[in-house]
């Protein structure tokens, strides 16, 4: 693909080439006819030259000639130089031609590269719209969740606070039970303290009852006399 630059330069060098081949082409012919009119009147006045003396037109045919023979030489000269810019300027139009098909060639990948990353860009668009439609369900139902989630806590707490509110109580009456177990075994401790009094006297009677007892029988099964000797012995233990 050419740009439209390079191919309003090139019409232009090519004019410009034409115009001025032309204008050489021209010149060249022109200088041919001065030098074909000049050429027999120049030959015979340069014959009668000889034999008289120059007249003025004759002079100024000479000096005309001569300043064609100059102006064709520096038109040669300028033909050369034109030649040798014109085969300057080709190559430098070829080597901008080469440079054109290399950025043709460098614009076509660019253009390739920018088609493929368009098209990845597509797609990361439609990744990213599916990722945000994704993110939008979610966090609907995070919501919704959420909302649960309050609505359950929200109940667990006040679950909480009548649990609280239970254990407060229950731990009321749990130590007003224990204050009034405290004081019933203050009270069971005073009376077993009774008790006991009450059951050493009672055992001191028993064990003094027992002993009457004890005494009494063995004073039954003993003999009269072994009884009354035994008696003396104790009155003369008694006595001594």
């Amino acid at each position: 693909m050419i740009s439209p630059f390079f191919k309003k330069k090139d019409s232009v060098d090519k004019q410009s080439k034409s115009d001025m081949v032309q204008k050489v082409q021209l010149l060249d012919e022109q200088v041919e006819e001065i030098e074909e009119k000049t050429s027999d009147e120049t030959l015979a006045g340069l014959v009668t030259t000889g034999k008289a003396q120059l007249d003025k037109k004759s002079l100024d045919l000479i000096f005309s000639v001569e300043q064609i023979i100059q102006a064709r030489q520096h038109a040669e000269t300028n033909i050369n130089e034109l030649q040798d810019r014109l085969t300057h300027s080709s190559s430098h139009v070829e080597r901008l031609n080469r440079d054109m098909k290399n950025l043709n060639k460098v614009i076509e990948e660019r253009e390739k590269n920018v088609r493929e990353l368009e098209h990845k860009l597509i797609e990361r668009n439609l990744k990213v719209d599916q990722v945000l439609e994704d993110y939008r369900e979610l966090q609907t139902t995070l919501t919704a969740e959420i909302e649960e989630l309050k609505s359950t806590i929200e109940l667990e707490q006040q679950k909480y606070v009548n649990l609280i509110q239970k254990h407060n109580e229950a731990h009321a009456e749990k130590l007003k039970k224990m204050n009034d177990l405290e004081e019933k075994i203050g009270r069971v401790e005073i009376e077993n303290a009774h008790l006991k009094q009450k059951y050493d006297t009672i055992r001191q009677k028993k064990a003094y009852l027992s002993g009457m007892i004890s005494d009494f029988t063995n004073r039954m099964t003993v003999p009269f006399g072994s009884g009354s000797s035994l008696t003396d012995r104790n009155d003369g233990n008694g006595d001594t």
